[in-house]
């Protein structure tokens, strides 16, 4: 357990623009001492980077996203190419010029390596980077900040196969700390007082030695095999009810594709047509069940829904067009 922790907020830093140096503008303006861990908002990491494009921010997030994950109107959730699930690709508009569009840095990863390396070679100090970013957060209101970029310092604190104070040995303990250094460090920067960057004092055992970056951020993006909902919403709803034509003109849903709606249910068979789905199964309770799943997520999709009783076991869900 740490038992002391400091984090001061780095004031007095200009406006960045491409191509300045942040290791000199952050070394000027900071005490920096081995151990340290500097926190750097990925604006101005984006801004010294020149990652600024012009056009609509529309435009801006179509180029940066691999794949929507929801979409609600005009706001999207979408994962872009680092692997970062976030509203609008982590594009941002607000103090840049009209009509341009900050991106994030390419590789925070590599921005963070470089930054570590440059105040070492250059000012003599091991020190651990955390490149951090605002994100929301599925069922939680608000936003905090989370890292997306980090260099010599260590991401995720391996507990498992250790004890608690009571002797129960931890099975899936795993603190994300990269993360919690970005919130923490947040609570003294904040984006209304124009501070970017925050030092961090007395997680030494957390930075790594030199020469040493570890696997970056990169670590905390859980892949798409170990996470439960990697497909988002709007992507299970087609991928599962809208898109699987079968040769006989029915759309038959695999069962495997509903993993979120069918996990803990055993005996049950849906088949999809044009504008309805039917649940089959052994027991009335289990197949109404499976059928108001269902129809919680279509609604959530913007479609109206129906549900209806059948005869014996099985229970019709039918959605018209969308009301959004």
């Amino acid at each position: 357990m740490r038992k002391h922790l400091e984090i001061f907020p780095v004031t007095g830093l200009p406006e960045v623009a491409a191509g300045d140096d942040l290791a000199a503008l952050i070394a000027d303006s900071a005490d920096l001492r081995d151990g340290d861990v500097v926190s750097v908002t990925s604006k101005i990491v984006s801004k010294a980077e020149g990652r600024l494009t012009y056009g609509t921010r529309r435009d801006a997030v179509d180029a940066e996203l691999v794949r929507v994950v929801a979409q609600r109107g005009e706001t999207r959730i979408v994962q872009t190419r680092h692997g970062l699930v976030m509203a609008a690709a982590g594009t941002d508009t607000s103090n840049t010029v009209p009509g341009t569009v900050l991106l994030l840095p390419v590789d925070p990863d590599a921005s963070a390596r470089a930054l570590r390396t440059a105040l070492k070679e250059r000012y003599d100090v091991n020190v651990g980077i955390v490149v951090t970013d605002t994100l929301g957060r599925p069922w939680r209101n608000g936003q905090t900040d989370l890292a997306i970029g980090a260099a010599g310092v260590t991401v995720v604190e391996d507990l498992r196969g250790t004890t608690d104070s009571h002797g129960n040995v931890l099975a899936v303990t795993e603190p994300a700390l990269a993360d919690e250094i970005a919130s923490a460090s947040e609570l003294v920067k904040g984006k209304a007082d124009g501070v970017p960057v925050a030092v961090l004092r007395g997680l030494d055992d957390a930075v790594l030695p030199i020469g040493e970056h570890g696997p970056g951020a990169r670590a905390l993006v859980r892949d798409a095999e170990h996470d439960m909902f990697s497909l988002g919403t709007r992507e299970a709803a087609r991928a599962a009810v809208l898109d699987r034509q079968s040769p006989a003109g029915t759309r038959e849903a695999d069962p495997a594709l509903w993993s979120g709606l069918l996990a803990d249910v055993d005996g049950v068979r849906l088949q999809v047509g044009d504008n309805a789905v039917t649940v089959f199964g052994e027991e009335p309770v289990t197949v109404g069940m499976v059928a108001e799943r269902l129809a919680v997520l279509l609604h959530a999709e913007g479609f109206g829904v129906t549900v209806r009783p059948g005869p014996g076991s099985e229970a019709t869900v039918t959605f018209g067009s969308r009301s959004r």
